[in-house]
């Protein structure tokens, strides 16, 4: 089916309405409000709901999707029975059927059956209900050809456009939680899509919009990197840990056993709602995680009597502590693209076969390892290997693979001179960050190399990634 690419002017048609961009508010305090609303319900509901898998086919007939009683003020209910605070709706899935009003495709609920705008019902339920509107979008788009191999920039005008709807038609989203973004079954890098753009974008239109990436689960623990809440998707093997974590978060998994309904889903027996509180709710409230639990309506648009019960019995059960524990200082989010990966590299001797080339390959699971007998290892990355050319860089990340490192330094080569890089954080003002991801960030300089030289260490010294960036709008 033909893609109806859009002009700038759809782009940025908030802008030329004359609509104002509403106050922007410290992203802390958006963070912090976030784990507040403790509990929420993901909606999943687009076009797999009418096919027997949750990936459904790209070429699949819009005339497939016909809820015959939809009803959106009955999901509300149902979440405010089970004392949830917001939902999440999926607006497009990864086969790219958008299930609202959209001009950028014909794909979309409009040439179904339906004809109704399922976001507008949505949001409009959600709020009348008193509570707050999140939305679910997919990067990957099997329908669009927007995949690997064949990405264009008409692709990134259609994300854009599709975004720009989505935030200016539907009033204010808390938070939009995207999918399919650098994920190892997707493979759309945070370049292929630029994340920077795109978050900037988001902002642009809604300043105080949360920008979730629900695959930042790669990456480590201890920082935020390409989301502003990092996600966990249980189902996918990701889980938080509720002992050591100080990062605004959340933890998503559904009720049944597939995000989009299934045949068997009213008969068979949903999780148990007393496991669900003492084992998910009350454990990740305590460890700065809201729960994002999935209740996915069926074929006719209605969530199920089962379903429904649970809900209303975790309401019942669950009974939230007087106050969210308060967000310890952290660093804020790394959105811009890592001008050290793939790039090459030099260190002192390695161990065996952990050579330099891991320490900026993208992959969190590898690692340049010093050899142990190094007493004063250096890691360095080239940025630039033509003489006069230099980048502009004023972040920089040491990922560690375990928090070894215990004195180091960072340099950059500018001309033929190294020059020092200074040693804070936000995390940690006025020193070097302890733990096993360090965030430095410091008035832009331009260089054609990076180093970290290490002064002392608990154990052979070893870097998962280096990373460094330019990050602009500060």
């Amino acid at each position: 089916m033909r893609l109806l690419w859009l002009s700038v002017a759809v782009v940025f048609l908030p802008f030329l309405l004359g609509a104002q961009p509403a106050k922007q508010l410290p992203l802390p305090q958006l963070q912090q409000a976030f784990i507040d609303q403790r509990f929420g319900m993901f909606i999943h509901f687009n076009i797999p709901t009418f096919m027997s898998d949750d990936w459904a086919d790209p070429d699949a007939s819009p005339t497939l999707f016909n809820p015959t009683r939809l009803d959106c003020t009955q999901w509300a209910k149902a979440a405010k029975s089970a004392r949830m605070a917001y939902g999440a709706l999926t607006t497009k899935h990864h086969s790219g059927f958008c299930i609202w009003d959209t001009k950028t495709t014909p794909y979309n609920v409009m040439n179904s059956p339906l004809k109704r705008d399922v976001v507008r019902e949505y949001t409009d339920a959600f709020r009348a209900n008193g509570l707050n509107v999140m939305l679910y979008y997919s990067i990957l788009d099997t329908h669009h050809k927007l995949r690997p191999g064949f990405i264009t920039k008409q692709h990134i005008a259609m994300v854009k456009a599709q975004l720009t709807e989505l935030l200016t038609n539907y009033g204010p989203i808390s938070a939009l939680i995207i999918d399919g973004w650098d994920a190892p079954w997707s493979r759309i890098s945070y370049d292929d899509i630029p994340f920077e753009e795109i978050y900037r974008h988001i902002k642009s239109i809604q300043p105080n919009c949360l920008v979730m990436d629900l695959n930042a689960a790669k990456y480590p623990a201890e920082a935020l990197f390409y989301t502003d809440i990092k996600s966990y998707e249980q189902g996918a093997g990701q889980h938080i840990s509720k002992e050591t974590n100080k990062l605004p978060a959340l933890s998503c998994l559904p009720i049944n056993d597939a995000w989009f309904w299934k045949s068997s889903f009213p008969t068979r027996p949903v999780k148990d709602p007393i496991v669900l509180v003492r084992d998910n709710l009350v454990p990740f409230n305590r460890a700065y995680c809201t729960f994002l639990l999935n209740v996915a309506p069926n074929r006719e648009g209605l969530i199920d009597d089962n379903a429904l019960t649970a809900l209303k019995q975790i309401g019942e059960v669950w009974k939230p502590d007087a106050e969210q524990p308060k967000l310890p200082p952290f660093d804020a989010p790394i959105i811009s693209h890592n001008l050290a990966k793939h790039q090459p590299a030099n260190a002192t001797w390695s161990d065996d076969m952990w050579i330099m080339d891991f320490g900026n390959d993208d992959n969190f699971r590898t690692a340049w390892k010093s050899n142990p007998s190094v007493k004063k290892p250096m890691y360095e990355v080239v940025l630039s290997d033509k003489p006069g050319i230099e980048t502009s860089f004023n972040l920089i990340t040491i990922l560690e693979p375990a928090a070894t490192i215990t004195g180091y330094r960072l340099e950059y080569l500018s001309g033929k001179t190294w020059k020092p890089i200074p040693m804070t954080s936000e995390a940690n003002p006025g020193r070097a960050n302890p733990g096993r991801a360090k965030v430095h960030r410091f008035s832009m300089v331009k260089g054609s190399r990076v180093r970290v030289l290490i002064d002392s260490f608990t154990a052979p010294a070893a870097i998962a990634e280096l990373g460094v960036y330019k990050e602009t709008g500060r």
